[in-house]
């Protein structure tokens, strides 16, 4: 491509997978071949796009480095209007713009130019405002970079050209953002919340007040308002809460009936109520619903806050560092680094809350600048110095925990839900400071309830593989050579325990310990069989740096490392056992994961488990010393320690419990367990098994192996540790049964099997049950479609049915998969074709694109086509003609794997055939649920399954007839339907 020029006189470019739309720089809107516009932009300027790295891949082109040889609207937008979200499409920036759909059009390459005009303006307006001071200081370094915009920019923004003045804000001060952050004060610890109810009435007027009063009245949502109260009734004992399991249909309303008497109680008992959801995105989903509660800003942030994990958000320490090394480079700093960091720097400080992942950094920016450059501003090494930070008091993860303990409505996930039960589970949490890190809840509402226990499994499960164990190493060592920033725990404790010998002693002791870990390079020393030693001399870490010549003339510690051997008998053993190797002994190309179960176990590896284990316990132990003599110092030194001081101790003595002890004591008891009896008959508590994971694609090879243990009933700690100190749980999802036939003990059965998944039953009294009808007439609304003429294992079959379906849909399709690999066959099979018919693809695990701004594309560009897996099949919520087909490969079976063969072997109830096809029919039910989100909705279902039994046929909704055709007759059929919505 040419030199930069002016973005006025650029040609516009959007290209799809089989065609290019393009406006010539002298005014002609083309529609051409890929290979014949790859052809021509060779001669022409640097053309106006919407994402580069996507039109490169399209084009056929490799991505260059930043700055890239176009003007990307994207990097513009994060520019002019950071933290502010936008499908990363045409048609979508114009609607982030507010531009009317008179100027949107078709959204071709004749709108890149509109667009690119209004954020100019936009840009110019901003000049004069407080925000304008940091936008001009960041243009110097982008200008040095040699961004494309830079100059536009300054142009439009009237900015003399040169330097800044020297009042002026410097680049340096706005790349340090951290100065700009508001910083958070302590407050007095919140009383314990009242124990006031909520009334039937108090809940249905909340509720009319959300709706307001144009509102349209869904069936059951004020019913669902009037039985949630139960949930926020006073408790009666001691680990007995107050239960309610309600299943409200799709259209029910769910959301707002029960913020309703969830805000209610908050209110008059002055206490926080939990909402935890499966996902992040659904997360901003019900934020985007407080707004009916709080509709300024700024009173919202008070009542309402969204909590994740401390690893999405930026690390202000992590941020500092980057500044400082891109800085001291000077002109010799890379580029692509300098424009990613003054990209970030505008967003920090528009950020609402500085959420990495999922909140207000759009999800196209990682793949847009460099997803690693992303993931790396996050602690996601659990490597936080807590009070030790200079940043501390501007830390975005200590405001959002500092306003969740003031806040009515605490907006959480699953996984951080569990994952703070799990931490208060472990033994010697006895040591911990009294004061936790949040206010212990005492109301929980759990939407999508039906995931309750996948991620209560994920959260109280045990592993010890290579790569925890080597992560857990690097937390305690550091980065042992190599470029790594990693800062090991003697850094992090440093000015704590330098000089006081009771502390430094155990810490000394746990340091050289951890050299029983996995050394850096053990996959490699696995894979190869190499043996399994550690010989690397001691980082910096655990002793004083030692000479060059003390390094040469010191010996060489060739004691085998009983991490690496314990690895190493763990994956003969799966090789040896596992459907799925070959007789070489090495895992078939084709699979993923093999698996095996621990018993029966060898002598080998029974003497590794039990080296390894007196291995972890040496190390477990000293840092157990050093947490007590941390906790003993806060009293012993109370007189002296100011409380900067204070609160560094009490953060070390919580992250050493949960980053290392916790970990160390589950790995030991499951390795104790290796050699306990197993005796017959019994049901097992746990469910122990080897896995050797495999990586896809051009790296292709051993991932990862590990020994698992597994909770047979996972919710069999969730209602231990959680469930049981609550008061009130609110358990909600329009998918918590199976659809029974009507008759009295099938209902029983289906409410009982629900109370299984959610672990309702190991609670002392009896969940109260209730069950809201979706108001949807899907008799009407929908057709549902069994293809009985598509083999299920030929690939060119299946890419067909779908082709021809997302053709006959004329778009608004979203094609769902049990297996990755068949995804991606079937897109590279179809996109071509569905280009040339104007109706884009977009697909999981292809697009370089997190699954919420998949999403977004898709809800934006109602002719779009996607392909996913069980991420979309669950909880994405796309009204109107942008979702109205749904095309599933195969049924959804779960998978075929221990874990399941034991939960099905004695959890089934001696039914393992019905324990299957309720997972199956659940699955469908979601699937199915996508169909219809609001009441003029209407859409098909077709299941490209000819083996499909007729049994499954109770998960979809009563009225809905399923019908078994060939391909031709459904297509047509298909076609018929939806054109009579068009």
């Amino acid at each position: 491509m040419a030199a930069p020029m002016s973005p006025h006189d650029a040609p516009a470019l959007i290209a799809l997978h089989g065609t290019c739309s393009l406006l010539t720089d002298d005014g002609e809107l083309l529609s051409l071949p890929l290979a014949v516009a790859r052809a021509r932009l060779r001669g022409m300027p640097p053309p106006l796009v919407i994402h580069g790295p996507a039109t490169a891949r399209r084009l056929g082109l490799p991505a260059p480095e930043h700055p890239a040889p176009w003007f990307d609207l994207l990097e513009l937008f994060a520019f002019v209007c950071p933290a502010t979200s936008a499908a990363p499409t045409a048609r979508g920036l114009a609607r982030a713009l507010d531009l009317s759909d008179s100027r949107t059009g078709r959204a071709e390459a004749d709108l890149l130019p509109v667009l690119m005009t209004e954020l100019l303006a936009r840009a110019a307006a901003q000049a004069s405002r407080p925000a304008g001071a940091d936008m001009a200081a960041l243009l110097v370094p982008l200008a040095q970079a040699r961004w494309p915009w830079a100059a536009p920019l300054r142009e439009a923004m009237g900015l003399p050209p040169g330097p800044p003045r020297f009042d002026a804000v410097q680049p340096g001060d706005a790349l340090r953002v951290w100065r700009q952050l508001p910083k958070w004060e302590e407050t007095a610890q919140r009383p314990p919340p009242g124990s006031q109810p909520v009334t039937p009435t108090q809940a249905r007027t909340r509720l009319d007040q959300l709706r307001g009063p144009q509102a349209e009245a869904r069936a059951g949502q004020a019913d669902f308002a009037s039985v949630a109260t139960h949930a926020f009734a006073p408790r009666a004992h001691i680990g007995d809460p107050q239960v309610l399991l309600a299943e409200a249909g799709t259209g029910t309303g769910k959301t707002l009936g029960y913020l309703a008497p969830a805000s209610v109680w908050a209110e008059q008992n002055d206490g926080a109520v939990w909402i935890s959801t499966y996902t992040k995105h659904l997360q901003r989903q019900i934020e985007a619903e407080t707004t009916r509660l709080h509709a300024d800003d700024t009173v919202r942030r008070q009542h309402v806050v969204v909590r994740k994990g401390r690893e999405n958000y930026l690390c202000l320490l992590n941020m500092e560092d980057w500044v400082n090394t891109v800085l001291n480079r000077g002109r010799d700093a890379s580029p692509g680094a300098l424009i990613t960091l003054c990209l970030i720097a505008r967003w920090a400080t528009a950020s609402r809350d500085g959420d990495l992942m999922g909140g207000d950094l759009p999800g196209w920016f990682g793949d847009l600048m460099g997803a690693g450059q992303v993931a790396a501003l996050a602690d996601r090494r659990g490597e936080c110095i807590h009070g030790a930070c200079p940043h501390y008091q501007r830390c975005f993860v200590e405001h959002s925990i500092r306003r969740a303990r003031h806040a009515d409505l605490v907006i959480a996930n699953h996984a951080l839900v569990m994952a703070q039960a799990a931490w208060a589970s472990p033994a010697g949490i006895a040591d911990l400071p009294v004061e936790q890190e949040d206010n212990t809840p005492t109301r929980y509402v759990f939407d999508e309830g039906h995931h309750i226990a996948d991620a209560a499994d994920g959260a109280f499960a045990t592993e010890f593989s290579g790569l925890e164990a080597a992560e857990l190493r690097r937390w305690l060592l550091g980065a042992e050579g190599g470029r790594s920033r990693a800062r090991g725990l003697r850094r992090r404790l440093d000015d704590l325990v330098v000089g006081f010998k009771r502390l430094e002693e155990p810490l000394d002791d746990a340091l050289r310990a951890a050299r029983a870990l996995p050394a850096p390079g053990w996959s490699a020393r696995l894979a190869d069989e190499r043996p399994p030693d550690d010989a690397r001399p001691a980082p910096d870490d655990v002793a004083p740096a030692a000479t060059l010549l003390d390094g040469l003339m010191a010996p060489v510690d060739k004691t085998p490392n009983p991490s690496e051997v314990f690895l190493r008998h763990l994956r003969a053993q799966v090789l040896a056992r596992a459907r799925g190797s070959d007789r070489s002994g090495k895992a078939a190309q084709h699979a993923t994961a093999l698996e095996c179960d621990l018993h029966p176990i060898g002598d080998d590896l029974s003497g590794a488990a039990r080296g390894l284990g007196r291995a972890l316990s040496t190390l477990a132990d000293p840092l157990r010393v050093l947490a007590r003599r941390l906790h003993e110092r806060l009293d012993e030194d109370a007189d002296t320690l100011d409380s900067a001081s204070r609160g560094r101790i009490e953060a070390a003595i919580r992250t050493l419990h949960r980053r290392a002890l916790s970990r160390l004591d589950g790995w030991v008891a499951m390795l104790e367990a290796v050699d306990a009896p197993r005796p017959d008959g019994m049901t097992p508590t746990w469910v122990d098994f080897i896995r050797l994971d495999r990586r896809e694609g051009q790296r292709a090879g051993e991932h990862d192996v590990g020994l698992h243990r597994h909770w047979l009933d996972p919710t069999t700690p969730f209602a231990a540790t959680l469930a049981s100190t609550a008061h009130g749980l609110l358990i909600t999802s329009a998918t918590l049964r199976d659809r029974t036939t009507g008759t009295e003990d099938d209902a029983e059965a289906a409410w009982d099997a629900a109370e299984e998944r959610v672990g309702a039953q190991h609670l002392p009294s009896p969940a109260v049950r209730a069950s809201l009808s979706s108001p949807f007439d899907y008799a009407r609304q929908t057709r549902a479609f069994v293809v009985e003429d598509v083999a299920h294992d030929d690939p060119e079959a299946l890419a067909a049915a779908y082709r021809s379906l997302f053709l006959a849909a004329g778009g608004g399709a979203l094609g769902l998969f049990t297996a990755i690999a068949r995804l991606r066959a079937v897109h590279r099979r179809i996109a071509p074709t569905l280009d040339d018919a104007g109706l884009p693809l977009y697909a999981q695990h292809v697009d370089a694109l997190d699954n919420a701004t998949l999403v977004d594309i898709f809800r934006t560009e109602i002719d779009s086509c996607l392909l996913g897996t069980d991420a979309m099949r669950d909880g994405i919520d796309v009204p109107g003609r942008a979702l109205r087909l749904v095309a599933f490969e195969r049924v959804p079976w779960p998978r075929p794997d221990i874990l399941h063969r034991e939960r099905r072997i004695h959890l089934s109830h001696g039914n393992a055939s019905a324990y299957d096809d309720r997972i199956a029919q659940l699955r469908l039910r979601q699937a199915f649920g996508r169909l219809v989100r609001v009441r003029d909705d209407r859409g098909v279902f077709v299941l490209l399954d000819r083996r499909t039994p007729s049994r499954l046929f109770s998960a979809f909704p009563e009225g809905v007839v399923v019908e078994r055709a060939g391909l031709a007759d459904t297509v047509a059929r298909v076609a018929d339907f939806l054109k009579q919505d068009a």
